[in-house]
C-alpha cells in the first residue's frame, strides 16, 4: 500500500490470532500498521508485534532498498507496535529512537538487554522533526491508551499518524464495516479514556488533516469527519443510537424467557429499537460496545450463592472497568427462595456516573408467570418514559 509516493505502508496482517491481547475475539484478524517516510532524512513510523517480524522486516527492506532510516518513530511502546525497537536499533546503531520522555523511560522495562541511551531522541508537545520537504508535528496522548502515547502530524501532506486513536479491530484484507469493529475497538481498549480522547480531539481540530493513519485498520483518506464525529460521541459517553440493551445472565432458562417477554413489551410500548444478549454465551466485548451503543439499557439476572449470577457480574465489572455512565438502566431479577441479584446489580450499578435506575424493580420467581406482566409493563413504560 503506497499512502503517497513519500509515505510508504509496511505494516502486516494478523489472520493467526485468535484473541487480541489475550482477550478480545478477532475472527477477521488484525493489522500491524507501520509507515516509513522517504525523505532527505528517512524515519519508520512504528513496528509491529514480534509475532509477524519477519514479515515487516521483508516490507522495511524493501522499501528501504538498501537505505538506512534515520529515526525510528515509537509513538506507543505496547507490544504489538513497539516489540522490534530493539532489532531495529541493533540492525542500525546510528538509528535516533523518536519519542515522548515516558516512553524512553519505560523502554528498558521491555527490552532490558539493549542500552537505548545513545538512540534516545526526547521530543514533547508541539516539537517538529524535519525530515527534508516533510516535517513531523508532535503531540502527546496520554492514556490514549497508555501514558507515553503521542500522534505525529506530517505538515507538508496532513496527515495524522494517529497511534491507536482511529483504529479497528480485522486484517487489512478483511474489510468491512468501519463503524462496527472501529467501535468495538474504541470501547474495550480506550473507552475509559473519553477525557483524555476529547483532549487529543481538540489538538486534531487545530489540524488540516487530509489522511488519518493509524496504528490498526485501515487508512481513512474520505469523510474523516464521520469518523471523528463517532469518536466525538464515544469519548463524550453519549448514546450512539437511541433504542434498548437487554442483557441477561440466565441460569436454566427463565431469565432468558422474562428478558425476551420485556423485549417484545418494550417493542409493543415504541422502543426503536431493542437488541437483546445471552451473556453467557456472547462475546463480552460486544454487549460492553452494545451498552455504550444504545440510550438505555435492561439487566437481567438470576440469584446466585447470594449474589449475582458471574456472567452479569463479569458485565457489569467490564462497564465499571470502561467507565460507564450517562445511561437510563432497569432492573429484572430472578431468585426461587432469596432473590438477591436486583440488590447486588443496582449497588453495582449505583457505583457508575450519572446512572438513573427506573422503578419498579421487577422480581421472578423462578419462572414468569402472568401476574409479573404488569409489573414488567410498568418497567418498560418508565424506562422508555
Amino acid at each position: 500500500m503506497e499512502i503517497s509516493a513519500a509515505i510508504k505502508y509496511v505494516g502486516v496482517d494478523d489472520l493467526d490470532i485468535d484473541l487480541f491481547e489475550s482477550q478480545y475475539v478477532v475472527p477477521e484478524g488484525v493489522a500491524y500498521n507501520s509507515y516509513i517516510i522517504l525523505d532527505e532524512k528517512i524515519a519508520i513510523m512504528d513496528t509491529v508485534d514480534a509475532r509477524k517480524g519477519k514479515e515487516w522486516w521483508s516490507n522495511v527492506e524493501k522499501i528501504l532498498a538498501g537505505k538506512e532510516p534515520d529515526f525510528l518513530v515509537v509513538q506507543h511502546l505496547e507490544p504489538d507496535h513497539a516489540s522490534l525497537i530493539a532489532e531495529v536499533v541493533e540492525r542500525y546503531p546510528q538509528v535516533k529512537v523518536v519519542a515522548t520522555a515516558k516512553a524512553l523511560q519505560m523502554m528498558p522495562q521491555f527490552f532490558p538487554a539493549v542500552d537505548l541511551n545513545a538512540n534516545a531522541y526526547p521530543v514533547k508537545e508541539g516539537d517538529t522533526l524535519s525530515l527534508g520537504e516533510h516535517t513531523l508535528q508532535f503531540f502527546t496522548a496520554p492514556m490514549v491508551h497508555w501514558p507515553e502515547v503521542m500522534v505525529s502530524y506530517e505538515q507538508s501532506e496532513k496527515v495524522l499518524f494517529s497511534a491507536d486513536a482511529f483504529g479497528k479491530f480485522g486484517a487489512l484484507c478483511n474489510e468491512g464495516s468501519w463503524d462496527c469493529e472501529a467501535r468495538r475497538y474504541y470501547i474495550n481498549i480506550c473507552g475509559k479514556y473519553g477525557v483524555q480522547v476529547q483532549t487529543l480531539l481538540k489538538k486534531a481540530a487545530t489540524l488540516d488533516i487530509k489522511t488519518i493513519c493509524p496504528l490498526h485498520g485501515p487508512v481513512l483518506t474520505e469523510n474523516l469527519g464521520h469518523y471523528i464525529g463517532l469518536y466525538d460521541t464515544w469519548s463524550k459517553y453519549e448514546p450512539e443510537t437511541e433504542g434498548v440493551f437487554v442483557a441477561y445472565a440466565s441460569i436454566h432458562g427463565g431469565t432468558a424467557v422474562a428478558a425476551e417477554r420485556l423485549a417484545e413489551i418494550l417493542r409493543e410500548k415504541g422502543a426503536s429499537k431493542v437488541v437483546v444478549t445471552d451473556l453467557s454465551r456472547c462475546d463480552m466485548a460486544e454487549a460492553v460496545e452494545d451498552a455504550f451503543r444504545y440510550s438505555h439499557m435492561v439487566v437481567c439476572a438470576a440469584s446466585y450463592d447470594a449474589d449475582v449470577f458471574p456472567p452479569m457480574y463479569d458485565f457489569l465489572h467490564h462497564l465499571k472497568l470502561k467507565n460507564f455512565q450517562n445511561r437510563k438502566v432497569a432492573i429484572m431479577e430472578n431468585g426461587s427462595w432469596a432473590p438477591t441479584a436486583g440488590r447486588v446489580m443496582r449497588a453495582m450499578l449505583e457505583s457508575m456516573k450519572n446512572i438513573e435506575i427506573v422503578e419498579p424493580v421487577v422480581t421472578i420467581r423462578s419462572r414468569m408467570k402472568e401476574e409479573d406482566i404488569p409489573a414488567m409493563e410498568q418497567l418498560a413504560e418508565a424506562l422508555l418514559g
